[in-house]
């Protein structure tokens, strides 16, 4: 197949990239040019998404069987790719987000669940319903939390940068509560299960883990990861409704119980996560936090200072 990845130069698209073309799928690129793109890809298109005069210049005389969608937050980002290629693309396969779903009190998630209007995520839902109004063939991925090497989220490396420096780590609440992350590398190879399979279209499905962890058993995970014992890692609990850190962001998670239920995904793609947690926590300090100079680096710990002054 032809393939145009919308990105392709971070994180989800480098992992993607490179499954496709080990397929020996010709690959294609539609990005700022700001990041070397990665060995093995047809070609790369630089220009600005956000410009739809600009993006039909440089993609209406191109043909694709497939577009992957990794980096559209609002359906103006999409819109204008779909006018393109609406009747001229066999598969469109957009990377949604499981923050589109309502708060609720029965987990796990599951695809039919309601969706919060509110939600800072709306704009993927916008697009999904777009997308499906538009009758285009369209699959939408809705992932939890991603993480593995080249996260520019500091999810993971949040805890790395304090189990590595033997401060304590404050975690909000009584620390149970329920989470869920995801492999990239998984997330890629569920994306590229979608190409070819005719249950997929039409379909929208849950990516992450199989295994649930509270916030606790996170920090726990991420010391084995790191090489030191669980023992070792000094856990503190606050009440974060306690503090106004403003902009500044005290912890990675949404501090609640979030987490998806990825059977469907499992049924339709044949797919199954390579890696368990503690094994996909290794590959990223390893390959990515170390290899990085980050355990090395100056980080700001003014809001977990606060915090512990405090408690």
């Amino acid at each position: 197949m032809r393939i145009l990845i919308m990105g392709g130069t971070r994180f989800i698209g480098v992992y993607l990239t490179r499954l496709l073309t080990a397929q020996e799928h010709d690959v294609v690129l539609f990005n700022r040019g700001n990041r070397p793109a990665s060995l093995g890809i047809e070609k790369q298109i630089q220009g600005d998404r956000t410009d739809p005069e600009a993006l039909k210049t440089n993609l209406a005389d191109e043909e694709f069987d497939a577009i992957f969608d990794n980096n559209g937050r609002e359906l103006s980002d999409t819109q204008p790719l779909v006018e393109i290629f609406k009747d001229r693309v066999k598969h469109f396969v957009y990377v949604s987000s499981a923050g589109v779903y309502q708060k609720s009190d029965q987990m796990p998630h599951v695809e039919s669940d309601p969706v919060d209007p509110n939600s800072r995520h709306k704009g993927k839902f916008a697009t999904e319903q777009y997308l499906a109004e538009q009758g285009i063939p369209f699959t939408a991925i809705r992932p939890v939390y991603i993480y593995g090497p080249q996260n520019y989220n500091d999810l993971e490396a949040w805890f790395f940068d304090r189990i590595v420096r033997d401060r304590p780590l404050p975690i909000p609440g009584n620390g149970l509560h329920l989470t869920q992350l995801g492999h990239v590398k998984d997330l890629a190879a569920a994306m590229v299960a979608v190409l070819g399979n005719p249950r997929a279209v039409g379909q929208i499905y849950n990516v992450s883990d199989t295994r649930y962890i509270t916030f606790d058993g996170l920090a726990r995970a991420c010391a084995v990861a790191a090489g030191k014992s669980p023992d070792q890692i000094q856990i503190v609990h606050y009440d974060p409704k306690q503090f106004d850190f403003g902009k500044r962001k005290a912890f990675p998670l949404r501090v609640q119980h979030f987490f998806a239920d990825v059977h469907k995904a499992q049924k339709d793609l044949y797919w199954r996560p390579e890696y368990d947690l503690v094994t996909g926590l290794q590959d990223s300090f390893q390959n990515d936090y170390l290899t990085s100079g980050r355990a090395q680096a100056e980080v700001d710990f003014s809001t977990d200072d606060e915090i512990l002054q405090t408690v």
